[in-house]
């Protein structure tokens, strides 16, 4: 088959584009490289069933010649991480729904299977855990960046069930909770890289707020196994699926274990949320998905714990730091 994806040079997209260029199918990657890197594709350059077109979703022209020509869309462009949102909240708003509203307004024009990925941001300040997607949502005040991202993600999955709705747009919605792997860097907020990290070169590790707020971590390899089955799946289409972990585990257990894991002599260093991300910052004590709705679907079950993400997260550091030295 043809298949676009949008964001492919992305952590979790550069992942998805190496599986289904394994299975066989012909791969075209469009990116802007304004969060993805051009580094996680190199190795696909030059093979006959890979491309690479450097350019926007934004571009409205260019899109509606991708998707005329494909056979399925992953949508995977968005404005990524919690830093880069209280940073850039206009950029975060635009990127998500303008990108999504032409994907999807292409996508139906030309009757194309499409996935629409979501995020675990939008269960918000829910406190009935786990998480399951019909449950109701709650977010915080407008005059709280920190949940524009939710937003943005919430009027994303509207707009795709809408679709579905009025024209049977094949269309799936999947709320990613954190997922974690290799070529992740961390720049955006990134909790396991950046602890990884700092644990390898012996630094602190630096917690936000006292640690005891929780988290579940998928690995990349499992979300993306999610990821193309439910595309696969007619009876996913117009559902909401949950994809991730549900191995939870703090955020202080998390910083230890990376140390445990890695040898280091770091130590842990907390600061509060308004010095990490300014005034009014507000976060949610856990988030943990219910994956019962995806292993009905699609027999959905993740196989790697934390520690294989710790492991395969360092050995990634180690053989850039490696490069670096050998560089200097």
């Amino acid at each position: 088959m043809k298949i676009l994806i949008t964001g492919g040079a992305g952590f979790v997209g550069s992942h998805l584009a190496d599986k289904l260029i394994g299975e066989g199918h012909e791969i075209t990657v469009i990116d802007d490289l304004s969060t993805g890197r051009y580094s996680n594709v190199e190795h696909l350059e030059g093979k006959e069933n890979f491309r690479l077109i450097i350019d926007t979703v934004l571009n409205e022209k260019l899109m509606e010649e991708l998707i005329r020509e494909t056979d399925r869309v992953f949508h995977m462009a968005s404005a990524v991480g919690v830093k880069l949102i209280m940073e850039h909240p206009v950029k975060t708003i635009e990127t998500i729904f303008r990108g999504t509203d032409v994907v999807l307004g292409f996508c139906s024009r030309y009757r194309k299977r499409v996935l629409v990925p979501s995020t675990s941001e939008v269960y918000g300040k829910g406190a009935s855990v786990p998480f399951r997607e019909d449950d109701d949502l709650l977010t915080g005040s407008t005059d709280k960046h920190r949940w524009a991202y939710a937003c943005a993600k919430t009027l994303d999955e509207f707009l795709a069930l809408a679709h579905w709705k009025e024209t049977r747009l094949p269309v799936v919605v999947v709320r990613l909770f954190n997922t974690v792997g290799p070529r992740q860097t961390g720049q955006y907020g990134m909790v396991v890289p950046n602890f990884v990290r700092s644990a390898i070169k012996n630094e602190p590790l630096v917690v936000h707020g006292d640690g005891t707020q929780s988290r579940c971590f998928g690995h990349v390899s499992d979300v993306v196994e999610g990821l193309t089955r439910v595309m696969e799946s007619t009876e996913c289409f117009g559902q909401v699926v949950n994809l991730g972990n549900d191995e939870e585990v703090s955020i202080k257990q998390l910083a230890e274990k990376a140390i445990e894991m890695t040898g280091s002599e770091s130590e842990i260093r907390y600061i509060p949320y308004t010095e990490a991300y300014g005034e009014g910052f507000e976060d949610m004590q856990r988030r943990v998905p219910s994956l019962d709705k995806a292993r009905r679907l699609i027999g959905y079950q993740p196989t790697r714990k934390l520690e294989d993400i710790i492991n395969d997260v360092a050995e990634q550091f180690r053989e850039e730091l490696k490069t670096e030295t050998a560089n200097a």
